[in-house]
């Protein structure tokens, strides 16, 4: 019996009523479930111990309005089983108008922001949620905008309440809702008669990106912190449902600005399983070589600029880290022209080969770097103040990691080997050998020496790819995927017919949905697509490590001091690119 067909009989015998369709497309098997019974399912598919699907990878809500199914929302989770390795698509029809459906923060306390975020954008409210208001949006913001019937292109009126109908707001014919009134402060939070509530940022330095924290504080000591994020607003999800699978490529690099290529291949990667494109070897080669040198260079980012939030006896590491990134995005720029947003993995494979000299440029960054490595080491790991702002600090059980739907070095500081690499392997990385190093403590000294052991990981696996590249093709040959070489323009009609087809109309996969996943430096990025058999996506979905790993910093930082909160930012290492999508 197959994973998926294991989870569906045991969903079957225990809910027999609640089960309401199984359904099975790229081997990615769907359950559709009763709404009414879906916090009851999720508890099952958590405790059940044949199945113990412990993670909610993640939440959201697809409108169905645009595909003429009733009823029109559906909320959609995606488990993942740690101890079984294994996974499975739970989707529920929402039937109630307006939409609403039990939360499941009792089962999964991870589900509280992405069912916020579906409340802001799609207008879903989820019964029993903990803190129901808006993430992203301002609190009087008019509407939902990732719903089908929302303009493209902004707030259809402003979104402040005018004088002449303080009420509610229309455009055309779309009603939309009047806002709610500002909250003071998170639900959870004291009155203030005895504590300080005081804001960090967003402005701030150390928060990394225009991240607000609110904290509480009793004295210097936190008694709360709420992170609120909202402040940047790149509407990725609704772009990409205005554009072909292909323009919207580019798009995923802007999103962790310091991880472009990683990003970009677990777009492709959807994109692929959707279209059933097959990627040859080399071009998953190079993939691996590009995406863990990526690895390196955002790690360099992140010892750099977090030391440098604690000590400024040691300002001089940033320095180095971007010298060692420099040499990374020279290569980088050998191979595609740009530096930071590279856009050179494409559907099919890469857009074309590497040069000549990329060998021996890795090779030399590969003799150059693992000294450099051991000097930032020799650096920090017995300095006494760089000790002394990271050991015990921040700490998470792996329990509370788990939960909440962390991932990256934040989870494997707990002592939990999760990597997407190695329990679900992708473009080849089952070809390789290499560790994946955990904490035992989950504070932010394990934190950085996990990363440590990561960086020289990477550097095992760029040499194994380097010393095993296959020769061949870098590009799926099928024409109606792949554009085709440009030389091949000047001496053939089909393949100008191809190149205009594929630019102006892009290719049209099957009616479906896929997810893909990679493993991003800061943790699993996601991308979850459905499609209607048209060239643009019908629904996108992106499951940003950092929109989940920043949740994690209401647990870490309680009962610490204030200044520990830059020390706990850092060590989590987050792109608000990424969280503010």
């Amino acid at each position: 019996m197959s994973e998926g067909d294991l989870t569906v009989a045991k969903l079957k015998e225990r809910f027999p009523e609640a089960v309401l369709g199984v359904s099975t497309f790229r081997d990615e098997t769907s359950v559709t479930i009763a709404a009414d019974k879906v916090v009851e399912v999720c508890r099952f598919l958590r405790d059940e111990p044949a199945l113990q699907y412990n993670m909610l990878t993640d939440l959201t809500v697809v409108d169905r309005l645009g595909l003429g199914l009733s009823p029109r929302f559906e909320a959609v989770y995606y488990l993942t089983s740690l101890p079984y390795r294994r996974r499975i698509r739970l989707k529920a029809p929402i039937p109630s108008d307006p939409p609403a459906i039990d939360s499941v923060t009792s089962v999964w306390p991870g589900a509280n922001w992405p069912e916020r975020e579906a409340y802001d954008l799609m207008g879903v409210t989820f019964r029993g949620h903990p803190d129901p208001r808006r993430i992203l949006l301002p609190h009087d913001w008019k509407g939902h905008p990732l719903r089908k019937d929302y303009p493209l292109g902004g707030e259809p009126v402003e979104f402040t309440v005018n004088a002449d109908d303080p009420q509610v707001a229309t455009y055309g014919e779309q009603v939309l809702e009047a806002p709610s009134p500002p909250p003071d402060k998170p639900p959870w939070f004291g009155d203030g008669s005895e504590t300080l509530i005081v804001n960090v940022g967003p402005q701030h330095p150390a928060t990394h990106g225009v991240l607000r924290v609110v904290a509480e504080l009793d004295g210097e000591t936190l008694v709360n912190v709420a992170p609120d994020i909202g402040h940047l607003h790149s509407g990725f999800e609704k772009t990409a449902e205005h554009r072909t699978y292909m323009q919207f490529a580019v798009y995923p690099d802007r999103m962790d600005y310091v991880a472009a290529m990683n990003n970009n291949l677990a777009y492709v990667m959807a994109v692929e399983k959707l279209v059933g494109s097959e990627v040859p070897k080399r071009a998953q080669y190079l993939r691996v070589i590009l995406c863990e040198l990526q690895r390196l260079a955002a790690h360099l980012i992140w010892i750099g600029t977090s030391t440098l939030d604690l000590s400024g006896t040691i300002m001089s590491l940033l320095q180095y880290a971007f010298r060692d990134r420099e040499m990374i995005l020279d290569i980088f720029e050998m191979v595609c022209g740009a530096r930071m947003t590279t856009s050179y993995f494409c559907v099919g494979g890469c857009r074309w080969d590497v040069p000549p000299k990329f060998a021996e440029a890795v090779r030399d960054f590969l003799k150059i770097f693992p000294k450099h490595l051991a000097e930032y080491e020799a650096m920090l790991t017995h300095n006494p103040i760089y000790r002394s702002r990271l050991v015990g600090i921040g700490k998470i059980t792996a329990e509370e990691a788990i939960a909440l739907g962390v991932t990256g070095p934040v989870l494997r500081s707990t002592g939990v080997a999760y990597d997407v690499r190695k329990v679900f392997p992708y473009s080849s990385y089952e070809d390789f050998d290499f560790i994946v190093p955990t904490g035992t403590t989950g504070d932010c000294w394990d934190r950085y020496l996990v990363r440590l052991e990561e960086m020289r990981q990477s550097l095992r696996i760029i040499q194994q790819a380097l010393d095993n590249l296959p020769d061949g093709p870098v590009k799926d040959p099928n024409r109606k995927l792949s554009l085709p070489p440009r030389a091949e323009l000047e001496t053939s009609i089909e393949a100008l017919i191809h190149h205009f087809k594929l630019v102006t109309e892009g290719f049209k996969p099957p009616v479906g949905e896929a997810w893909a996943s990679g493993e991003n430096p800061k943790g699993e990025l996601g991308f979850y697509l459905v499609s209607d058999g048209s060239p643009q996506p019908y629904r996108c979905r992106i499951r940003g490590p950092s929109f989940y790993n920043l949740q994690a910093t209401e647990r870490m930082a309680k009962g610490h001091m204030l200044s520990d909160l830059v020390a706990i930012i850092g060590s989590i290492d987050i792109t608000l690119g990424e969280v503010d999508r």
